[in-house]
């Protein structure tokens, strides 16, 4: 809760930094980017995980980061103010916590919709555009298959799950036909 609270503030004031700068979008995009790029390498992580190394090894890699990702000097030196106060293992919960202020800023949503079978093109336009009119809001739409569910949809909006997949059906039967006597 605490790390959470933490993380919080972080993003907060890089954000508030960012949208004075207008750059509040791709500093989300490079903020998420190296989160992405530090679990993406076991070296990375465990220099910055490990409590062994020192903050030199640790701007070592803020460093590499810069250099790769091409980061704005708002980010640099976000990722240095992180190493010099032990905070850049933390950065995956900042990226998450400025994500959720950009999406809020911007009218955005995120949402999951979970199918048996892969959707197509035209069905995620439709669920994006019936999310979309629901909760006024631009729908970020990430889709995902799970043939457990056998058929319909599970969607998660939000903070919202709507569970319309037949194996939830099947179950709610199952339990009314057990509760009712003979």
């Amino acid at each position: 809760m605490i790390e959470a609270s933490v993380s919080r503030r972080y993003a907060r004031a890089l954000f508030s930094l960012a949208l004075e700068e207008g750059r509040h979008e791709r500093t989300g995009e490079e903020l998420e980017a190296a989160a992405q790029a530090i679990r993406a390498s076991s070296e990375a992580r465990t220099v910055v995980e490990n409590p062994g190394y020192t903050a030199a090894h640790r701007h070592a890699v803020a460093d590499v980061l810069v250099q790769q990702l091409s980061l704005s000097p708002l980010t640099a030196n976000f990722l240095h103010l992180l190493v010099d106060r032990q905070r850049l293992a933390e950065i995956g919960a900042i990226a998450r916590s400025y994500g959720e202020m950009l999406d809020e800023k911007v009218g955005r949503i995120r949402a999951t919709v979970t199918s048996a079978k892969p959707l197509t093109e035209e069905e995620l336009r439709r669920v994006r555009e019936v999310f979309s009119q629901a909760t006024r809001r631009t729908i970020v739409l990430d889709s995902r298959t799970d043939p457990k569910i056998v058929g319909g949809l599970v969607a998660q909006v939000g903070p919202k799950e709507w569970d319309g997949s037949i194996r939830t059906q099947l179950e709610r039967l199952r339990r009314e036909l057990k509760s009712t006597p003979l």
